[in-house]
Parts: C-alpha cells; structure tokens; sequence
C-alpha cells in the first residue's frame, strides 16, 4: 500500500519524536544543552553507564540530534542544531503549563 506525502511526513515526525522519547537519550539531550562534552562528561553527567550512553548516542548521530569532533585525543559531542536546544526549552515551558495532565495520564507510562 502506498502511502500518501502527509503519511509519510507523520511517520517521518514520529521517528523524531522517539529520539526525544527514550529516557536515556533525553538525558544525554539535556546534558549537552549547555555545550559540547565527551561521553566521560555525559556519564557524569546523567549516571548511565559508559556503554549505555555510547550506544544512545550512536543512536542520536544516525538521527541527526547530535554531531561530534574530535580535538586532540578528545572526542566531543553536541547537539547538532540549535533548534534541538529549542525544542528542549519548548518542552520545558510546555511541560509548565501542562504537567498536572502529563503526571496524571495514565496512557503513556515513564520508564
């Protein structure tokens, strides 16, 4: 079955979407809000494990959410674009308004 251009970009926003979904990888999201960090730093940082936040962040740069460079025998990461920093804050403010209804909804569970 073919689907329709607005199927497509639905389904496209949705796997965005789940990027920010998993707990791990909002963690290390919100982690490199502020700036560029090595993936020692991210462990500090969000208290997962050195394999759970390589792995999630493998992730994150086949997505797009996160870049890397290396300086020296250091490798860095970061958001990718300043909209993700953005899109952090408008869920911030986002969630101020509604958390009551988030907390309470029994429809999607936190892990």
């Amino acid at each position: 079955m073919l689907m329709t251009a607005k199927e497509q970009a639905i389904g496209l926003k949705a796997k965005l979407f789940r990027g920010f979904s998993d707990p791990s990888r909002l963690s290390i999201l919100e982690a490199l809000r502020d700036g560029p960090l090595t993936v020692t730093e991210i462990v500090e940082a969000t208290g997962l494990s050195q394999s759970n936040v390589s792995n999630h962040l493998g992730c994150l740069r086949d997505c797009g959410l996160v870049s890397r460079r290396q300086q020296g025998r250091y490798v860095f990461y970061q958001l990718s674009d300043p909209r993700v920093r953005r899109l952090l804050h408008l869920a911030d403010e986002l969630l101020a308004e509604v958390a009551k209804g988030v907390y309470e909804c029994t429809r999607y569970n936190v892990s």
